[in-house]
């Protein structure tokens, strides 16, 4: 009876549910039931339906737009506090707002610290998610941050590709250090775009650094939103010869017009996480579902056993 006391359990937020059932079910667990009402103003109140009294529970949510997600993050975080859940692990697959993370003009707001301090007030003991925008922002916990990494994923597909002349490019200089991990474990070479904005999503210039002739190249970043970048890179690229264009995306965000974007670019293909549901397919996407990761590491969690057998950067 004790150990069943202790046993986790799981609940999804609206917009991860897909993702949530297949975590629990590799975990080897249900979903927990979760009873959400909803105002005619658009106030909703989630509520659990089952005791989680001395429990560890983990919340499964990704924080994309709109901010609803992050409101039934802290809702739910709050509910589980209230009923004296024993650990609340926020799991956030893609941490929202996470491009907020310093102040890089006046008077704007930090929005990944406030974030993490709304999810410290709301009850979240533990946080857990994959490919922050920033590593700093794990700074902005005084809670334990299990910070995950998509290349656990992706990186066995890409070598079941079986690509030879390999170039692992970076769409920007922020994503070096990612790309340069890529390559290590790849044992490629590394090219990286130079890019100029004249506002957000819109490129004003961009140069190549490095050769990509007759190469085939693999575009690494941590998350896509408009398609701009990406594409806009991969044009550069087989204009300079590159033989093929891929690119890897953890968080597939995809506003405006990116699924057409992709579609209708030199991108051989777009792989990508299932941190975010796709609103449609395309027959350029690949998805490549990090549910299996996340099971893995909310097992050992609950068991206290060590979890760095994950990290392949």
């Amino acid at each position: 009876m004790a150990t069943n006391q202790l046993s986790p359990k799981f609940f999804a937020c609206s917009q991860s549910t897909e993702l949530a059932e297949e975590i629990a079910k590799i975990y080897g667990a249900e979903l927990g039931n979760v009873k959400t009402t909803h105002f005619s103003d658009g106030e909703f109140q989630p509520a659990f339906e089952e005791s989680v009294r001395g429990r560890r529970v983990f919340l499964i949510g990704s924080t994309f737009p709109s901010a609803d997600n992050l409101m039934e993050m802290l809702l739910m975080c709050d509910a589980a506090k209230r009923a004296s859940a024993r650990h609340i692990t926020a799991v956030m697959p893609y941490f929202g707002w996470a491009r907020q993370d310093r102040k890089d003009k006046p008077r704007v707001a930090i929005g990944a610290k406030l974030v993490a301090k709304l999810l410290e007030a709301a009850g979240a003991t533990r946080i857990m998610t994959m490919d922050l925008h920033a590593d700093q922002i794990q700074g902005f916990f005084e809670k334990p941050v299990d910070h995950l990494y998509a290349s656990t994923i992706f990186l066995p597909y890409v070598k079941s590709l079986q690509l030879t002349n390999l170039t692992v490019a970076s769409p920007d200089m922020g994503g070096s250090k990612r790309a340069y991990a890529y390559s290590k474990y790849l044992e490629s070479e590394v090219v990286i775009c130079y890019k100029q904005r004249l506002k957000a999503n819109v490129i004003s210039h961009m140069e190549l650094i490095g050769n990509v002739e007759g190469k085939n190249v693999i575009l690494v970043d941590d998350m896509i939103d408009t398609g701009g970048t990406l594409t806009k890179a991969a044009d550069l690229m087989m204009e300079r010869g590159a033989k093929s264009v891929r690119a890897i995306c953890t968080h597939p965000i995809l506003s405006g017009n990116a699924y057409e974007r992709i579609q209708n670019s030199k991108l051989t293909e777009l792989i990508v996480s299932d941190t975010i549901p796709l609103k449609r397919q395309v027959s350029k996407i690949k998805v490549v579902s990090c549910a299996a990761l996340f099971a893995d590491v909310m097992k050992k969690v609950q068991d206290n056993t060590s979890i760095s057998d994950q990290f392949l950067m």
